[in-house]
């Protein structure tokens, strides 16, 4: 029997290719996202000749995460690629309550949850992969994207913990993959597209990004910084002091900040 890949977020960007990429390498797919686009996308990834479901649920309630793993319908989870993740722009004393606790019920919540399900099966196996969608904005104080880059510092540090706390179950693997500014719909669904880092054409290509996040799944790294500009800058980031790298993210996300050609 052929293996067995989970993929969130997969209706789009990131997702959408590392979907492709295990498609290609032989992995029947399970592919989830909160949209109905999810059922479209899963037709595509079909061309490579491996079985491909596909579940619509909101992976930032519990309830759409049992939903996601009752299709599973059992079956042994070879690899989860958890890259589910949702943005929000503007300055936080603007944002409504309902958004930014959305934020972090997707990225945090319905994340962790989900890694605890599948984690514990494949240690119980000493056998599996996960390729976790962290970002370098967790070492980045985002002013005007404060909730979200808070999220990413979580799963960046939870990452490195589960890691550790496993790290006798030789068979099992965590990598971390952490991208810069990606062109995906982050910063449309994000009402961010006046913003400097939205309207930036200077953003990484989700092909490359995946590609980069897989290949080091596959060679069972703990991280990947995608991108030779985002490598330098989370180097930076670390000795930077973090009012200033948080003047720096504002000029790129603060609402109006797009330059006006």
């Amino acid at each position: 029997m052929s293996k067995f890949a989970l993929i969130t977020g997969a209706s789009t960007g990131i997702g959408f290719e590392l979907a492709h990429l295990a498609a290609k390498d032989g992995y029947d797919l399970l592919v989830v996202a909160d949209e109905p686009l999810i059922e479209a996308s899963a037709e595509d990834f079909k061309q490579y000749g491996t079985q491909v479901q596909s579940v619509e649920a909101d992976l930032s309630t519990l309830q759409g995460v049992d939903q996601l793993l009752a299709a599973t319908a059992g079956r042994q989870i070879d690899l989860l690629c958890a890259n589910a993740g949702r943005g929000l722009g503007h300055g936080f004393l603007d944002q409504d309550v309902a958004d930014w606790r959305r934020v972090i019920d997707t990225n945090v919540t319905g994340t962790i949850y989900l890694l605890q399900k599948v984690l514990k099966q494949m240690v119980v196996r000493d056998d599996g992969r996960v390729l976790i969608t962290g970002s370098i904005a967790g070492f980045i104080p985002g002013s005007f994207q404060a909730v979200y880059n808070g999220t990413k510092a979580f799963i960046d540090s939870f990452a490195d913990a589960i890691r550790n706390e496993i790290k006798e179950s030789k068979g099992v693997t965590v990598t971390t993959l952490m991208p810069g500014p990606v062109e995906t719909e982050f910063f449309a669904r994000g009402d961010m597209l006046d913003t400097s880092v939205g309207a930036s054409e200077s953003k990484s290509d989700p092909r490359d990004v995946a590609k980069d996040g897989w290949d080091a799944l596959m060679a069972g790294h703990a991280h990947i910084v995608s991108g030779w500009k985002n490598k330098i800058q989370a180097a930076v980031a670390h000795v930077t002091p973090a009012g200033v790298l948080a003047e720096q993210h504002r000029k790129m996300a603060q609402p109006g900040s797009a330059k006006v050609e």
